[in-house]
């Protein structure tokens, strides 16, 4: 007899209703991911951006539907979805499908209080590192996701759930941080065009009200192909979409640019860090090792690792007088608390420029320019000012690109054929070849592959904003 799992329903904003098999649905009724309700996607941006309110646990079951479809349109790698919710059917497709969907699911499991902004902070206070000359895995969300998948063997665990249904915890684990033997795999889930990018630049432009993040959505998710390259099956997408990818590329390129590294959107976000890395050096909050502890022991309390336990700290340790020894970080807590923007310092030195990825000694000098301005304006304030004269430099270690240029892929390379390397984009061209977007003559990225946004940031307090004008620092 025909057993046929209901399928579990949500209804997405972006997408209409999603459909969940028995194992997700159990998953995602876990503490582990319940917590997502409660972290906000972008960060600190809803301070920019009200509408932007929306949680990574509505992004994550939005990803692993992008990879859902991918699956679905490549044909032989994926299952129907009668096959997927049937509890008698079994193949190895269907494996290979159910736990790319987890894996998506599963992805932002790890996540820090408001998303990337806190997580910036612990990577470097670097707890479980620092001892060891900075070798072993960075304090990231990726590790702590890893962490969970691997690490809870108990009744309402995810490794409990995931080994009751057959499934691998290993194995996704491997998939969610991009290292399975499957190239395709890794590919749908960590690349230049993965379900990943394809949901939250969607969602995040739905939400902030912005059109940045905006494309073809339909019109992409129909042109992926699977093409062979020295016996691996990799993901490609056919030359007619091509320049539905470089919309999509140009679009993720405009909306970092505009958005997430503008002035306007990153000066909370880098004041939420800077007041993290202080109360991870004073004990404040909880550290890795004690996150780890109670993914291992203590579920519920991880539960309360969220935005909420992030501002109720800020806001006690404030009241408490926590923050009275440093002037700089009270007054950094209190433009977090009730969203006082602090100033921002306008240089030629901290302009936006578009440069080159393999002219280093050229962005270097840049680079450069703008870290010893930054450091002349900290000494100016140590002389002139007091510690409530505060400046915050954020110059960025990643940079904006709409691709890994060419030289830059080679630099990195793991094999000799670059068709094999996970994150480039490749293109199926009409007579059967495989290509990396970039190598197109007739593609817009071929002529931008190069090139990145190069977007620093100087924050700080309106009274060192004064001092500064008066010193001539600044106009």
């Amino acid at each position: 007899m025909e057993v046929i799992d209901k399928p579990k329903i949500v209804f997405d904003p972006l997408y209409g209703f999603i459909h969940l098999t028995s194992l997700e649905w159990e998953i995602i009724h876990t503490p582990f991911y319940q917590r997502l309700r409660w972290i906000k996607q972008l960060g600190f941006t809803f301070y920019t951006f009200p509408g932007a309110e929306h949680s990574r646990f509505g992004h994550s079951i939005g990803v692993m539907f992008n990879a859902h479809k991918i699956l679905q349109t490549l044909g032989s790698r994926g299952v129907s979805d009668k096959e997927l919710f049937d509890n008698s059917f079994h193949s190895d497709a269907k494996k290979y499908h159910q736990s790319l969907r987890l894996a998506a699911l599963l992805h932002d499991l790890g996540t820090f209080m408001f998303s990337h902004t806190t997580e910036m902070a612990y990577i470097r206070y670097g707890e479980t590192t620092k001892d060891k000359n900075g070798k072993g895995h960075p304090d990231d969300h990726e590790h702590l996701g890893s962490y969970i998948i691997k690490n809870t063997d108990y009744e309402g665990g995810i490794t409990f759930i995931l080994k009751k249904y057959g499934i691998s915890p290993q194995h996704i684990s491997d998939l969610v941080k991009g290292i399975d033997p499957s190239i395709l795999a890794n590919q749908i889930l960590h690349s230049e065009i993965d379900c990943d990018r394809m949901d939250y630049l969607l969602r995040d432009a739905h939400y902030s009200g912005m059109k940045y993040g905006t494309y073809d959505r339909d019109y992409l998710l129909h042109h992926f192909r699977i093409a062979k390259v020295n016996g691996h099956d990799i993901l490609t997408i056919n030359q007619n979409a091509m320049h539905a990818v470089e919309d999509f590329l140009m679009a993720r390129f405009a909306w970092y640019s505009q958005v997430i590294r503008s002035a306007r959107g990153a000066r909370f976000d880098a004041i939420a860090e800077e007041v993290t890395y202080y109360m991870l050096e004073k004990g404040l909050i909880y550290s890795y090792s004690q996150l780890m502890d109670m993914i291992a022991h203590r579920p519920l309390e991880f539960y309360g690792f969220n935005d909420q336990y992030f501002m109720q700290q800020v806001h006690r340790h404030y009241l408490e007088g926590h923050f009275d020894k440093s002037a700089r970080i009270k007054d950094m807590a209190y433009c977090l608390l009730f969203e006082k923007a602090p100033k921002t310092i306008r240089m030629e030195e901290f302009k936006q420029r578009i440069l080159n990825q393999d002219e280093d000694h050229v962005n270097d000098k840049i680079i450069k320019h703008a870290e010893d301005k930054a450091r002349e304006i900290q000494e100016v304030l140590k002389k002139k000012g007091t510690d409530k004269d505060w400046v915050l430099v954020d110059i960025p270690k990643k940079h904006i690109v709409f691709v890994k240029s060419r030289r830059k892929i080679v630099k990195s390379k793991s094999g000799e054929n670059l068709l094999l390397e996970r994150d480039p984009a490749k293109i199926l061209t009409d007579n059967g070849d495989v290509k990396l977007l970039g190598d197109m003559e007739n593609s817009i990225i071929s002529n931008l592959q190069n090139k990145f946004n190069f977007v620093p940031n100087i924050f700080c307090s309106e009274s060192a904003f004064e001092i500064l004008k008066k010193e001539g620092i600044i106009p």
